[in-house]
């Protein structure tokens, strides 16, 4: 009996504590934690291969974008009977013309605009100041005007100090600007040579790697390395027509309405459709300024535009375009918008989205495996036994 009660208490304490899943769960967690705390210890060990990154991502980026932009391109003329290095190099040839092109029509036009622009901002800031002065001496608003005055004396003063920070800041960070500038063209001269060869050996990428791992991980390892790359290359073609179509409804709308400097705002909107679901209304912020300055009538006009443009846009570009294919909740893109861009700047609000889509789909593969393995989802895999099959 006393046997077999110690039995009984030995298979509880395993039960509850030694084999419990909670338990291993937290060992796993406190693990990971230290490892990180030692790592944040060492950190400056691994300074260097931080530095060789941003040295080597910038052009590793944008040559991974350019080919998931033309891979298809090359693939067609491959199908067609061209060989791929051939294609590869007539569509270089094609890109540089578009880019002479771009320069000596659309750049000079973009300067001219840009130019008198900054030319009428006091004028537009005067005009802006003379009819809030005007609304605001109204009777109605007497009972707050001394309270509107300070606040925008506040106002002014923060702006004054905003900028005197500024110009500290530009100031003192020259030295950086000068090796920005150094990244920017080491990027654009080794971006083409990575991307001549991503385009020539791409697809043989995945299949070398995959000659490292153990021959029962390849297969499930490819699977997902497949998927990771068919949302990056969805997503990447995707937003980048949808802001080249945005950017041409743009321009052509403000040069109906008849507004001023409509291709370099369209081009504006173009870019800043790069950012989900908030893009279009930040590039409405200076349009809607300038409309205001201009006149009411052209402020309607700019609305109408405006409107037309989304309806374009949610009804037909973006469902044909891009569809569901990320599956990503509306309210899921509007935090990682937020938190890859207090992190990261401008440049996590535009990767913020891809990154977060390829995480999914390891965080869910893992996560798959995991209920394979695990004994507490013994009863899920019953029930869903027969439906698989």
């Amino acid at each position: 009996m006393d046997k077999k009660k110690l039995g009984e208490r030995t298979s509880w304490f395993w039960k509850w504590f030694l084999n419990s899943q909670v338990v291993v769960a937290l060992i796993i967690v406190l693990l990971l934690l230290l490892i990180t705390l030692v790592f944040t210890k060492v950190s400056y060990l691994f300074e260097p291969i931080g530095q060789f990154f941003a040295i080597v991502g910038l052009p590793v980026v944008i040559a991974g974008i350019l080919y998931y932009l033309m891979n298809p391109v090359v693939n067609f003329l491959e199908r067609k009977g061209i060989k791929r290095s051939i294609g590869i190099v007539l569509l270089f040839i094609v890109v540089v013309a578009l880019i002479a092109w771009g320069i000596v029509v659309i750049v000079p036009m973009i300067r001219e605009q840009v130019g008198s622009l900054i030319k009428s901002m006091p004028g537009y800031f005067d005009t802006i100041t003379d009819k809030a002065n005007e609304i605001f001496k109204d009777r109605s608003f007497q009972p707050f005007q001394e309270h509107i005055e300070s606040s925008l004396q506040k106002l002014l003063e923060s702006l004054t100090e905003i900028t005197q920070n500024v110009s500290r800041v530009t100031l003192q960070g020259l030295g950086s600007v000068v090796s920005t500038l150094a990244t920017v063209v080491i990027a654009l001269i080794t971006a083409p040579i990575i991307l001549f060869f991503l385009l020539k050996d791409g697809d043989k990428l995945a299949p070398y790697l995959l000659k490292f791992l153990p021959d029962k991980t390849r297969e499930p390892t490819l699977r997902v390395l497949t998927e990771m790359n068919s949302q990056l290359a969805s997503y990447i073609r995707g937003q980048l027509t949808v802001a080249f179509a945005v950017a041409v409804m743009f321009i052509i709308g403000f040069s109906i309405a008849g507004l001023n400097y409509a291709i370099t705002l369209g081009i504006l909107a173009g870019f800043l459709n790069l950012i989900p679901y908030l893009g279009s209304f930040l590039a409405m912020i200076p349009v809607i300024f300038i409309a205001i300055v201009t006149s009411p009538f052209m402020l309607v006009k700019v609305i109408i535009v405006f409107a037309i443009e989304q309806t374009i846009e949610g009804r037909i570009v973006s469902p044909l375009v891009l569809g569901n294919q990320l599956e990503i909740h509306p309210v899921t893109i509007m935090f990682v918008l937020l938190t890859a861009g207090k992190i990261f700047g401008i440049s996590g609000v535009i990767l913020g989205i891809p990154f977060y889509a390829v995480a999914k789909v390891v965080v869910i593969h893992i996560f798959e495996w995991y209920k394979r393995v695990s004994p507490l989802y013994d009863n899920e895999g019953e029930e869903k036994g027969p439906v698989d099959q």
